[in-house]
């Protein structure tokens, strides 16, 4: 009787297998976008004006067949930095002042991971002049040297870039870093207006530069590790400009909406940034309040100064 019984199961084991049948799936051709294409609308763009009205403003508008997403590098001279395009049209700032040009890359994602890339030039004129009174109370229209003001809450402080204008997520306390890195508060900055066009930024830091190291940090001589801190750093100097903020931030917040850009890769302010940009969000003769966005991806780093005696 056993054996009968295993003889049963078994058969109807098979009989149920030989009646199942095979469910093929197919993921279909995987084609990646094709007729891929860029359109650039310079702002003001015009016979007489074929680089635009010189606010640096350019709109792209990314069409093509099996497009899924697509993402957008608006510098390939610099750093890639791929931008999410949404809805297939985004605005960009361009602050370098002058007549330059720009290779744009684009990239646009079809089904299964499949891609396209197409690269496109573009010549765009900024033009920009800063608030008189901005350089006025940054240089004295000759020179003027500024220090973090260690005396203040807030005087460095850390948010997200995006999204928020105020330092969220941590603010440093009166004196904060006074015990574990002086330099921070020795380091002086001297502005200076060279002529109606030209300006400079001298830094001397007696006591080391307050930075991170190796590929966190611009400043020459640093170490290639190491925590954030004082590291031994001279200073030096280097021209600025003044240009539209590329930040992003809108009107009617916190903001001048003009950033101070340095040059090379020797001259910071208050901290040794790779970013060149520090946005003026607040300045008058006594205090200038700054944003710069921070090392690690995402942040934003804001800094009090003040005058030197």
């Amino acid at each position: 009787m056993k054996n009968i019984k295993y003889i049963l199961t078994f058969l109807l084991i098979a009989l149920f297998f030989a009646n199942c049948t095979e469910e093929k799936y197919e993921l279909g051709e995987l084609k990646a976008p094709s007729n891929l294409a860029v359109g650039i609308n310079l702002a003001g763009k015009t016979t007489a004006n074929p680089n635009g009205d010189g606010s640096g403003d350019v709109t792209f508008t990314i069409s093509g067949d099996n497009i899924l997403a697509s993402k957008i590098d608006f510098n390939a001279n610099d750093a890639v930095d791929l931008v999410q395009v949404n809805g297939g049209k985004i605005t960009k700032k361009y602050t370098t002042l002058g007549l330059n040009t720009y290779t744009v890359t684009v990239i646009a994602y079809g089904p299964g991971g499949t891609s396209t890339t197409i690269t496109a030039d573009l010549t765009v004129r900024s033009n920009f002049t800063p608030d008189p009174a901005i350089v006025t109370a940054l240089t004295n229209n000759a020179t003027k040297t500024w220090v973090v003001d260690k005396s203040v809450a807030g005087h460095f402080g850390v948010g997200p870039w995006t999204g928020s204008v105020t330092p969220e997520w941590w603010s440093a306390n009166v004196n904060e870093k006074v015990a574990t890195a002086n330099g921070f508060y020795t380091a002086t900055f001297t502005f200076a207006k060279v002529s109606a066009t030209s300006y400079t930024l001298q830094v001397a830091c007696p006591d080391g530069a307050f930075t991170k190291t190796g590929a966190l940090t611009t400043l020459p001589g640093i170490p290639a590790s190491g925590a954030e801190g004082i590291y031994p750093y001279g200073g030096g100097t280097g021209a600025i400009s003044f240009v539209p903020s590329s930040t992003g931030i809108t009107t009617g917040t916190p903001s001048t909406q003009t950033s101070i850009l340095l040059s090379g890769v020797d001259t910071f302010i208050g901290y040794g940034s790779l970013q060149k940009e520090y946005e003026i969000m607040v300045i008058n003769a006594n205090y200038m309040y700054l944003r710069v966005q921070g090392t690690e991806t995402g942040n934003a780093w804001y800094l009090k100064l003040k005058p030197t005696p």
